[in-house]
């Protein structure tokens, strides 16, 4: 083969290797964000997820073999409101790759756009517990955000990718329509239970609280990421008892034995619950993940004569 010729070759394995011919690689730090990739991108787009759906991503490991999947990625796509901020800039830093660098036009904040809840104010110190200055990022527990962050991953894959554009539209319309449809069933299904008093273990729950419209009075954990003191359990147990409060959430990587423990000295019905699309082995899309928490928080049924 000439010069030329090899030259040429070359051109074209590169062309062909690039978003414009194959697939966009995608790299999501949660498998929600994944989901919802893939719901955008469909055949288009290759998608690893780093955070397993069963662990706590707040304390994901930065492995070398992370760095190299971002080092070949074109897009990274990540929570934000600095729930992946022990790692990430690590694995980016590692990576080497400017495309997925802050700046770059595949690094995406799917929190932009996003009303964060918990926005604290005034001095933080770590004395506080896990305390996030941006607001609580657990927001794709509410739906409704969710199609803000597709219409996010829609745009930028429409940028790296524009000759499949109208691919991407009518993938986010379909998402669009579809999870309109199942929020007014999964509203219709949870019922009126507008208000009902739940405590729950760690500040995971605002975003879904607001959207159903459930009321949480407390936490066990008096500081978040931190054990509860046992001032602060038994005060909270005797709240529970006096008020009626007869349910409590905790994500299924939570300190479930102290969660147990409130919820047998409290009487009340303790929900172990994924929050993550993979948490539990029947769930492997965004929609299954509500469908299982819709399917397990209707059964809360409000305390005798208090409704």
């Amino acid at each position: 083969m000439t010069n030329r010729g090899l030259v040429a070759a070359w051109l074209l394995l590169f062309a062909l290797s690039s978003p414009l011919h194959g697939k966009v690689r995608i790299v999501a730090t949660l498998t929600d964000l994944a989901s919802i990739a893939k719901e955008i991108g469909g055949e288009h787009v290759e998608i690893t997820a780093l955070s397993k759906g069963y662990q706590d991503p707040h304390f994901l490991q930065a492995k070398p073999s992370y760095m190299r999947l971002l080092n070949r990625a074109d897009l990274l796509i990540y929570n934000g409101l600095e729930l992946e901020v022990g790692w990430l800039p690590l694995l980016i830093r590692g990576a080497r790759n400017p495309d997925i660098s802050p700046g770059g036009q595949g690094h995406l904040n799917a929190s932009q756009g996003i009303q964060a809840l918990e926005v604290p104010s005034g001095d933080l110190d770590r004395s506080m517990g896990d305390i996030h200055p941006e607001g609580n990022p657990h927001y794709l527990l509410d739906p409704r955000n969710s199609l803000i962050v597709a219409a996010s991953i829609a745009d930028r894959l429409k940028a790296l990718n524009f000759e499949r554009s109208e691919i991407y539209d009518s993938n986010y319309e379909s998402f669009k329509g579809k999870l309109e449809s199942e929020m007014a069933n999964w509203k219709l299904r949870f019922g009126d239970r507008k208000n009902l008093q739940v405590v729950t273990y760690h500040k995971h729950w605002p975003y879904f609280a607001n959207w159903l419209e459930i009321d949480i009075v407390d936490q066990v954990e008096d500081k978040p990421g931190i054990p509860p003191s046992p001032k602060h359990v038994s005060a909270l147990v005797n709240r529970m008892k006096t008020e009626d409060i007869q349910s409590l959430f905790a994500v299924n990587f939570s300190n479930q034995t102290i969660a147990q423990r409130v919820a047998e000295r409290a009487g009340a019905k303790l929900l172990i619950l994924p929050i993550h699309v993979e948490g539990e082995s029947n769930i492997s899309s965004y929609f299954e993940l509500f469908e299982h928490l819709i399917n397990q928080v209707s059964q809360i049924s409000y305390p005798e004569g208090s409704k």
